[in-house]
């Protein structure tokens, strides 16, 4: 069969399926005024409401700041804390004080011998990351997920991420 042949036989086929297709939905169907109209058909409804954030999942070390003393720890943070762990190069002790914690909201301020890092972010699923070394830092703030950073040579890592709960999930990595 040529290629001419072969598409003319398929588009036959297509018009006569569009016909019957036609054909089988026209309404041309009447019903007499002391019949019940036929029920509408039904779709799943769309829900206008945000689709809700999926769990924040469950932090390895709860909420229990004193897991964070070693400089490693996986926190959820319900309301304003200061940590203390030690800073980066045996640098001495660096403090993280976590100023404002709400719904897609965080604050907070690290110290670690003569650097001062502060980030801040709001917005969902929103955070910072903030690397503390012993002669500098930095700051990084905008969308992150929950997943634990990566620890760094001589370098403190501090992860926190917003959620719409109000809470932050806090991590701290130290090499």
């Amino acid at each position: 069969m040529s290629k001419r042949t072969r598409a003319r036989a398929v588009l036959t086929t297509l018009t006569a399926l569009t016909t019957l297709t036609t054909a089988a939905c026209s309404s041309n169907n009447t019903h007499e005024t002391d019949e019940a109209p036929p029920a509408p058909r039904t779709r799943p409804t769309t829900s206008h409401h945000p689709t809700p954030e999926p769990a924040q999942p469950p932090a390895a070390d709860g909420t229990d700041a004193n897991a964070c003393t070693d400089g490693d720890c996986e926190i959820t943070v319900t309301k304003p804390v200061t940590l203390h762990f030690p800073g980066p190069g045996g640098s001495g002790r660096a403090t993280l004080s976590m100023t404002e914690i709400g719904p897609n909201k965080i604050e907070y301020e690290v110290r670690s011998g003569d650097n001062r890092s502060r980030g801040a972010a709001t917005g969902r699923g929103q955070g910072c990351l903030t690397y503390l070394r012993e002669h500098g830092s930095g700051n990084s703030c905008g969308t992150l997920d929950n997943i634990r950073p990566s620890p760094r040579p001589h370098t403190v890592v501090i992860q926190a991420t917003t959620s719409t709960d109000g809470t932050t999930l806090l991590h701290i990595v130290s090499p």
